[in-house]
């Protein structure tokens, strides 16, 4: 079993791997219109993507962390960034990125590996919810999520004397 995480808001924790945010708004690795699940092979890498969507002044208070299990034998596809255009990843991101993804949920894949942009020696798993394997990934955890306040912080450095 791998383990995967997402950060969400409470709200949508009934269906955690639905796809329903990429569907409606779209992503780096997909277009609307296109259901995936975003999932991080680490904790702490599902709260940075996470994080680097927040506003500092108006960060969430009802945040949950999700914990999934995929069974080793899922099908699978892996994006190296050395397969990628040279500015990947620059925000916005390119589109050629979404449609990666698209064109990954339009021949059914079930899962699909890719660097992330925030951590790109890390990997960030793409869930095809329509995928008929896809049941066969189990929400393990929802725990409620709290970001250290020091990471909204503005942290000033004294200067050094010369």
């Amino acid at each position: 079993m791998t383990r995967v995480y997402r950060v969400l808001r409470k709200a949508f924790a009934r269906s955690p791997l639905d796809g329903e945010g990429a569907y409606r708004y779209g992503g780096r690795w997909s277009s609307p219109g296109t259901r995936l699940t975003y999932t991080s092979e680490h904790q702490s890498l599902a709260m940075l993507e996470y994080f680097v969507h927040l506003d500092a002044d108006d960060a969430p208070l009802d945040l949950v962390l999700v914990t999934a299990e995929i069974p080793d034998d899922l099908p699978r596809q892996r994006v190296a960034a050395d397969e990628l255009p040279s500015h990947w990843r620059r925000s916005p991101a390119p589109a050629e990125l979404a449609r990666i993804g698209d064109e990954f949920v339009q021949r059914e894949g079930c899962i699909l590996i890719v660097p992330s942009a925030v951590a790109p020696h890390e990997s960030n798993w793409l869930l095809n919810p329509r995928h008929a394997s896809f049941r066969r990934i189990v929400v393990s955890g929802i725990e409620p999520l709290n970001y250290d306040p020091r990471m909204f912080a503005v942290q000033r450095r004294p200067r050094r004397k010369r």
